[in-house]
């Protein structure tokens, strides 16, 4: 896959950034732009299963070496919110910004977070999902085919019309979790951790007001979309 240039960024960090970096920013980017809101001001919620692992796949193949030297930029990149870092580089901001890790279950955590965050905080939020395949070793245990990422911009007061209405609940008590109905889509969804978000971007392409259910240990968490 062909990512973009992180466009917004200064030329050193350009630079040192990475395909998952690149891929986040594009997204996010992207959803800000549909979204018509100020890049800057938003608070970013940003969710990865995998982090860079073609990065620590290079750090570990290099400490396995007898010279042991570690690049200072892989290192860099390497932290798992290196990202959410380059983000608010990249745009100048001083809004919050989050990264999480929660195994297969990072998209609807991150989801639940950030839609908690948009109601108790009362501003817009950013939500980034992103994951890549991780070479090496650690991928052939941490199997993970295809790059995904997506990004919603959420509200907290009534949408525009055009848009949707998202009503978010985590069930500790219930193990559920929908895939998208078309079969390729389902495939990717299995395939990829961030991807797992997938049944929810369907309902909400769809236009049509529907419950989705996404896997989220404890339990799972239940997304109504409701057209406006």
């Amino acid at each position: 896959m062909q990512l973009p240039p992180a466009s917004c960024l200064p030329a050193n960090e350009r630079r040192r950034s990475g395909p998952l970096a690149r891929l986040a920013l594009a997204v996010a980017d992207e959803a800000c732009a549909h979204a018509g809101v100020r890049a800057a001001d938003m608070r970013g919620v940003f969710a990865s299963s995998n982090g860079d692992g073609a990065v620590v796949d290079s750090i570990l193949s290099a400490l396995s070496t007898p010279e042991g030297e570690v690049s200072p930029t892989q290192f860099h990149n390497s932290v798992h919110n290196a990202p959410a870092g380059y983000w608010t580089i990249g745009h100048g901001s001083l809004a919050p910004a989050v990264a999480l890790g929660c195994f297969d279950w990072s998209f609807a955590q991150g989801l639940l977070k950030a839609a908690a965050e948009c109601v108790v905080e009362n501003t817009p939020v950013l939500f980034v999902a992103y994951d890549l395949p991780i070479p090496g070793p650690i991928g052939k245990v941490r199997v993970s085919e295809h790059s995904f990422g997506c990004a919603l911009v959420l509200h907290p007061h009534p949408a525009p019309a055009g848009l949707c209405v998202l009503d978010v609940t985590h069930d500790p008590g219930r193990i559920a979790h929908d895939a998208p109905a078309c079969a390729g889509l389902r495939q990717l969804a299995y395939a990829n951790p961030a991807a797992a978000g997938l049944a929810v971007l369907q309902q909400i392409a769809s236009a049509q007001a529907g419950e989705v259910h996404l896997a989220s240990q404890p339990g799972s968490l239940r997304v109504m979309v409701q057209p406006c």
